[in-house]
């Protein structure tokens, strides 16, 4: 995973270019949980690379880079809320449930458009972000995509699930 992780980092440093290599990885072997996340993010399509450094606690960013939303994390409504009260043809899962399985959290919007400045994602696919609780207590959940050169934020109900909806998660190491 870290070869894999390496090279990845190599071969798009626009997306880091003030980071190097050396620190990814020093702080990669300080923290194996983190690897095995990051081993589940590439499992299911995410193609995890560093997008930057969290202002607040100096620690690395990783994030889903794939093109389009990882595959295997598509067909899936928000959070398990939305998928106890589908009554008819349910989805296999929520987006909510599966990234915290997994160790990692959706993206919010500043995050997925910070994303988006670094390349062009999700062109064919959307991505669920988190969700503000006002909104989400009315039943409603937010998603991104990119369209017509621009970076889109729509809402939907929070128990629509579309087989080209997914999510998109980041972790901090």
């Amino acid at each position: 995973m870290i070869e894999t992780l390496k090279n990845r980092f190599q071969q798009n440093m626009s997306r880091h270019p003030h980071i190097t290599w050396d620190d990814v990885e020093t702080r990669l072997n300080e923290n194996r949980d983190a690897v095995e996340t990051l081993r589940q993010m590439e499992a299911t399509g995410g193609e995890p690379d560093v997008i930057g450094m969290d202002e607040e606690t100096g620690r690395f960013i990783f994030c889903d880079c794939s093109p389009e939303t990882p595959a295997g994390r598509r067909s899936l409504c928000y959070d398990d809320a939305a998928l106890q009260s589908r009554k008819k043809n349910p989805p296999a899962g929520n987006a909510m449930q599966q990234a915290e399985e997994m160790g990692v959290s959706l993206l919010s919007e500043t995050l997925y458009r910070r994303l988006q400045e670094l390349g062009q994602f999700d062109l064919k696919t959307s991505s669920w972000i988190l969700t503000p609780d006002n909104i989400r207590g009315k039943g409603g959940a937010l998603f991104c995509e990119r369209r017509y050169g621009e970076v889109f934020t729509f809402h939907n109900g929070a128990d629509s699930y579309y087989s080209s909806r997914g999510w998109r998660g980041f972790l901090l190491v």
